[in-house]
């Protein structure tokens, strides 16, 4: 049987805390793997995760916030929780504003924690699967040719097709073998899908 892909990476230079928190994930059946230091997850695969990341915000070597940073600078869209002490309240909201999924202000609430998580893993998991819708349609839309994507985009605005093939200067039956084509390249079966299908690629969480 393959294991499960982890699915929750804490990042925390303490031992204890690591232990207690990939107990508390493993516990609710969420696989967790745990790092020493910012360095250790720098140095590992990390572009090829999914889920999200828990980081202590403060951390010997690279701080969390200088981790979170690096990771953005080399496009990680993975969600970032931090974990604060007092102290550093300000550091995480400041990290909210830069792009940081939420923080929990220890000592922390493990339900609490987990519900955090599982909302940043949904959240994941739906840019996940947003980004493959709209690699998809790009690649359909890729295999237009020039002309079909006139036609299309004549189509998604809600013209007809003699408007269009007025716009265009070509004949009703090309616009007609033109939209076929697209109908055809894109897996659709009318003008509505295809708007639908166009649509769907540009929805946010």
């Amino acid at each position: 049987m393959t294991a499960a892909p982890t699915r929750v990476h804490i990042i925390d230079d303490d031992p204890d805390i690591r232990d207690a928190l990939k107990w508390l994930f493993d516990s609710r059946n969420i696989s967790a793997e745990a790092w020493p230091d910012a360095e250790a997850f720098l140095g590992s695969s990390w572009n090829q995760f999914e889920g999200c990341l828990l980081i202590d915000i403060r951390m010997r070597g690279l701080t969390g916030i200088e981790l979170f940073e690096r990771l953005k600078a080399q496009g990680c869209l993975l969600p970032v929780i931090f974990l604060t002490g007092h102290g550093e309240v300000s550091m995480a909201v400041d990290a909210l504003k830069k792009g940081a999924h939420d923080f929990v202000e220890k000592p922390f609430n493990d339900n609490d924690l987990v519900d955090r998580v599982i909302t940043a893993l949904n959240v994941e998991a739906r840019e996940r699967e947003l980004a493959h819708v709209r690699a998809d349609i790009a690649e359909r839309t890729n295999g237009l040719t020039g002309r079909e994507r006139a036609v299309m985009d004549l189509l998604l605005a809600g013209k007809r097709n003699k408007v269009i093939a007025e716009d265009l200067g070509i004949s009703m039956r090309t616009v007609e073998v033109h939209r076929s084509r697209i109908f055809e390249k894109m897996n659709v079966r009318s003008a509505v899908e295809l708007a639908n299908l166009v649509a769907s690629s540009k929805l946010s969480h």
